[in-house]
């Protein structure tokens, strides 16, 4: 009798399903998975090393692009580290900026992954609805820092600037009439904040939408139900952390265990999965959206009645205002040394972690006193949950692999830094 012998198959690393360049080869036994071997290298950037030969302030726009899907919340990490090692408190204005930022990029974050999820299993309509919704989000990444996705809005010490008084508006053009433009400028008419808490107000619907198209669907069940299971102890062996771990039963948020800025003061639960497949790992997102949007709401109202400062008023940390640079050598001095030498860390290590969108995002920092980073070590969710492809794909069909890679959310600027 003729021996059958297992073949390998290459997917990707342009393959569109994969989220980046990722390249699986993956030992099939007709159209079972026997095996998945993740080839990185890719892409790699280097960002770790980069940034041992840029000032401590000059690594926050890499920052931006490992994740370039979360970008605000990378950016928290590592000011974070930064704070800690000098020693500096954060104004309570600009911790709930902060806190505020995060969770719009969670849901941004979410947002992209569902639509993209939703087109790695087929289902086509999902990936508009979402990009419609993100669209405002990056209005208010736009608004505060001048990018749509690179913002380089956080600064050690706090926040680049406060939020504005008034939202950019569109303006008549040949692809836009004067009554398009006066219908899509009556949410802008006010501050950014009424802009966002209209926002706000609309999500809940917007997330029913979602589920009315989604969660009850056959097919998306077919194809998500009792994939990728992970039994709760398995998932803290693999060192899962974020909808990773909590699809898998455990209620670990590092926003509630390890409470950092001002999440202790707001009110949100923590959504887990029973099962461990890949439809509780849907499900868990979409509440966190909802828990996320709460949290907005919380911020919006105390941000209204709360004016103070949105960054230290330490200058051999943060730079003082223009005005008084222009006026005052003191100053003027600070702003010089700031821009040319930057900041010097006192001699120590730390490791600073935060609730990203896909888990837990840390930084490892080594200071040896000058204005570098002797060591910088990224802690990124996604090359722990990429690492565990093997288990998770084994015995399923070609088809499930692609449900695979996006029910882990990996986005390969932070696998492969």
């Amino acid at each position: 009798m003729a021996d059958i012998q297992n073949y390998t198959l290459n997917f990707g690393p342009q393959h569109p399903a994969a989220h980046g360049v990722l390249r699986m080869v993956l030992e099939l036994d007709g159209e079972v998975v026997q095996r998945a071997d993740p080839h990185i290298g890719l892409l790699h950037r280097a960002t770790e090393k980069l940034a041992e030969t840029k000032t401590w302030i000059q690594s926050v726009p890499y920052m931006d692009r490992l994740d370039y899907m979360s970008m605000m919340v990378s950016e928290h990490a590592y000011c974070m580290a930064i704070e800690r090692m000098i020693g500096i408190d954060v104004p309570i204005r600009a911790q709930y900026i902060r806190v505020m930022f995060d969770e719009i990029t969670r849901i941004l974050n979410h947002l992209l992954w569902v639509g993209a999820h939703g087109l790695d299993v087929g289902a086509m309509t999902m990936v508009l609805y979402a990009f419609r919704e993100r669209e405002d989000l990056v209005d208010c990444y736009e608004a505060v820092s001048g990018a749509r996705m690179h913002a380089a809005y956080f600064r050690p010490g706090g926040v680049y600037r406060d939020l504005p008084d008034t939202m950019p508006k569109y303006r008549e053009s040949k692809w836009k009439s004067a009554a398009e433009v006066k219908k899509l400028n009556e949410v802008r008419s006010g501050t950014f904040l009424d802009f966002l808490q209209d926002f706000v107000s609309r999500f809940p619907n917007i997330v029913d939408e979602y589920e009315t198209l989604l969660t009850d669907n056959r097919i998306w069940k077919q194809r998500l139900v009792n994939v990728g299971v992970v039994s709760p102890e398995r998932a803290l062996q693999l060192g899962f952390t974020g909808p990773m771990l909590r699809g898998s039963g455990i209620a670990w948020d590092l926003r509630k265990k390890q409470s950092y800025e001002v999440y202790d003061r707001l009110d949100f639960d923590i959504p887990v999965g029973v099962t461990g497949d890949c439809y509780d790992r849907y499900l868990v997102r979409i509440e966190e959206m909802r828990q996320s949007n709460r949290i907005l709401q919380q911020c919006i109202d105390w941000l209204r009645v709360n004016p103070g400062p949105v960054i230290s008023d330490n200058h051999k940390v943060a730079s003082p205002l223009r005005a008084n640079m222009k006026s005052n050598m003191e100053e003027l001095i600070h702003h010089f040394k700031l821009c040319t030498e930057g900041m010097h860390v006192p001699e120590g290590q730390v490791y600073s972690a935060v609730e990203h969108p896909k888990g837990e995002f840390g930084i490892y920092a080594i200071s040896d006193g000058a204005n570098k980073p002797y060591r910088l070590k990224i802690r990124s969710p996604g090359y722990v949950h990429l690492s565990a492809m093997d288990e998770l794909v084994r015995g399923h069909m070609i088809a499930d692999v692609v449900t695979m890679v996006g029910t882990i959310d990996i986005v390969f600027g932070e696998i492969d830094r």
